[in-house]
């Protein structure tokens, strides 16, 4: 619990990053291979980090303050070239309080998606344009009601962005949309977004943590597990509650390379889009137990494993709760 105060100190020094890179490259042809390799190799890691600092911030974990950590959002999401930090804390907190519901957690594929992309070819077009499909499918799924820090992430941005074409040219703005692009494709990094909640290997656990050095670069994202358990808990704190609970999480399969994840999620057959966890939504449920209840012939309405935990394991640690607009969120047995 409580806040990580070293949380803002690697977003300024990231920012600070992106913003040399791109003035180093205000010169450079964005399809020259110097232009091209630095957006992947340091822009796509530097924007990847800046994705997860937002969603670590999206906790209020960098500050005890709650517009302080709207404001760091907003000063993490510069580089990235388009405003999404506002959006993505609704999105996400739905995420956590609601997750596998349909037209709720908007980080399953819907069912155009589930149509066109289930060979090989189909996979490898959406783990390469995987940013495009997190950041336009929520807007599909659930609309969200703007509010002010909507408008103050825009127009931070778009001043941001008008300084950047000012002063360093259209080809710097290119590099940080380039870098966010690179961000959320066939990245090493990227393999988070798929490693946390699609099923593997014929088992039924719905969320997979991953213990390798690449955490390193992604604010421990790869505990999973422990996060979506204590999703109060910052990042620099997650390696020592998976310390002090092994009963709870060194029992559970994880994932050994992210890497990896997307290479088999492209070429197994049993993997993709489909092997995911969906849930009815509270009033299909409601609706369903009432149908159970008055049921002449005594038969249960099948559910859609509402009885598993939201983390691989069906065991529940403890309630945890988030300040703001996350409520409470008691993990179901």
């Amino acid at each position: 619990m409580g806040h990580e105060p070293l949380t803002k100190y690697i977003v300024g020094a990231v920012v600070a990053i992106q913003i040399a890179a791109l003035w180093l490259l205000r010169r450079s042809h964005p399809l020259s291979f110097t232009f091209i390799f630095v957006a992947y190799a340091v822009g796509g890691t530097a924007n990847h980090n800046l994705f997860l600092a937002i969603h670590e911030i999206t906790h209020n974990l960098a500050f005890k303050s709650i517009a302080a950590n709207k404001w760091l959002a907003i000063f993490a999401n510069l580089p990235i070239g388009i405003p999404y930090a506002a959006t993505f804390k609704k999105y996400h907190i739905d995420h956590h309080k609601q997750m596998g519901e349909d037209g709720v957690d908007t980080d399953l594929p819907t069912s155009l998606e589930l149509a066109l992309l289930r060979n090989v070819a189909g996979k490898a077009f959406f783990c390469t344009f995987q940013i495009l499909f997190y950041a336009l499918r929520p807007g599909f799924v659930k609309s969200q009601q703007i509010t002010s820090w909507h408008i103050k992430n825009v127009l931070v941005q778009l001043l941001f962005d008008y300084l950047v074409v000012v002063y360093a040219g259209h080809r710097a703005l290119i590099y940080l949309i380039l870098s966010s692009f690179f961000a959320g494709s066939l990245h090493p990094c990227a393999g988070h977004f798929i490693a946390e909640h699609y099923l593997w290997d014929g088992l039924d656990q719905e969320t997979y943590s991953y213990y390798g050095p690449l955490n390193l670069l992604a604010y421990n994202v790869g505990y999973h597990n422990e996060h979506h358990d204590f999703p109060s808990i910052p990042w620099t704190r997650l390696p020592a509650l998976k310390a002090i609970a092994p009963e709870f999480y060194d029992t559970l399969p994880s994932h050994p390379s992210w890497p990896l994840v997307i290479w088999n999620f492209i070429f197994d057959p049993a993997a993709g889009l489909h092997a995911r966890v969906k849930r009815l939504t509270a009033e299909l449920r409601r609706s369903s137990n009432m149908h159970s209840a008055i049921s002449t012939h005594g038969s249960e309405t099948e559910g859609i494993l509402s009885s598993k935990s939201e983390t691989g394991s069906s065991r529940s640690l403890s309630p945890s709760t988030d300040t703001d607009d996350t409520v409470s969120r008691t993990k179901q047995e």
